[in-house]
């Protein structure tokens, strides 16, 4: 009996000391947050409407996944050059869209290359919750949606995007264009100009202490047919773990794909990082993998941790995101940026 004594007295003064440890897992469940206040962080000046629709919910006391959803929306619904169907086209005039969501249970879903579909991150939901799968593809996830309820929108550009389009179609000769997310907002500028990023990614942390967040994108702006980049991929443009933390990213996405954005960001808190640390950290892995060519992209990250904690960090100069809270719902930051 004294031995046993002995044993379990020793065991939980070792579980004890790994749970000081910096970066070790917090207990899962419900947990009070660690302000006693909800937070939405989200990317570009877009996030302030989105970001207030998913404090309407957060306030009330309502969960993190609802507020991630109804966030986005606010923006798919806009006459947006990236997000949703007034976004522009890929190079044959197609508007296809990409979304994910996942919630603090690791649950998530994701669509990719959907067409005519005005709100594709409820279809992801749906996706996690209706399906036992991940993600949906092109035409399965448009009959997917269409079984769900959701309506076919009318098949034709916004006039912004056809205008874009043609003007497109001008001087591309159907080649990539380098850098389309950090190259100009057609309301504000030439194609090619410096605000057209190409996401929209929200992160919410709600009063239990649970985090949720979501992608939503129409990709890059003339795009080869079939292109899809990190917005819909978790582990990409977003990642979920409870435990840790949250992270999205908005920028190139074949280059954040490379390296598991989102996921890496949350991996650098798992290991005692800030959120700022570990996006700032995540951005430099960028620069190295990429070399002098770093010069020509842009990549970003915004993230929030389990005690209610975040930050972002880009590549390039020009991204900015939002901070909604009790304290100030219309917080908008230009956030540091590596290259000077």
């Amino acid at each position: 009996m004294a031995n046993r004594r002995k044993f379990l007295t020793s065991s939980a003064a070792g579980l004890a000391l790994l749970a000081a440890r910096p970066g070790a897992a917090a207990p899962a469940g419900p947990r009070a947050n660690a302000r006693g206040k909800a937070l939405v962080i989200s990317t570009w000046d877009d996030g302030i409407a989105a970001n207030q629709a998913a404090w309407a919910i957060l306030k009330k006391g309502g969960a993190a996944l609802d507020a991630a959803e109804a966030g986005v929306m606010v923006t798919e619904a806009s006459q947006n050059c990236c997000v949703g169907l007034g976004g522009n086209p890929d190079r044959d005039g197609i508007v296809t869209l990409d979304a994910c969501i996942m919630d603090h249970q690791f649950n998530c879903g994701s669509v990719a290359a959907l067409e005519r579909i005005k709100h594709p991150i409820s279809v992801a939901r749906r996706v996690m919750e209706k399906t036992p799968h991940v993600m949906l593809v092109g035409e399965g996830a448009q009959q997917f949606a269409v079984a769900q309820g959701f309506p076919l929108e009318p098949a034709q550009l916004s006039p912004d995007a056809e205008k874009a389009y043609k003007e497109w179609l001008k001087t591309s000769q159907y080649k990539p264009i380098i850098n389309i997310e950090n190259s100009g907002n057609r309301k504000t500028g030439p194609v090619g100009g410096p605000q057209n990023h190409d996401t929209i990614a929200l992160l919410a942390f709600d009063a239990t202490g649970n985090l949720s967040g979501s992608c939503t994108t129409s990709g890059m702006g003339f795009k080869m047919r079939g292109r899809v980049g990190d917005s819909p991929i978790i582990g990409a443009g977003l990642y979920v773990d409870n435990e840790v933390g949250a992270a999205a990213a908005t920028g190139q996405g074949e280059d954040v794909i490379r390296m598991a954005g989102a996921h890496t960001v949350v991996e650098l808190m798992r290991q005692g990082r800030t959120p700022q640390a570990a996006c700032r950290a995540a951005v430099e892995r960028v620069a190295r993998i990429k070399g002098a060519a770093a010069k020509d992209i842009q990549v970003c990250f915004i993230a929030v941790n389990n005690q209610g904690q975040h930050g972002a960090f880009a590549l390039q100069k020009g991204f900015s995101y939002a901070v909604c809270n009790a304290a100030d719902q219309r917080q908008l930051f230009k956030s540091e940026y590596l290259l000077k």
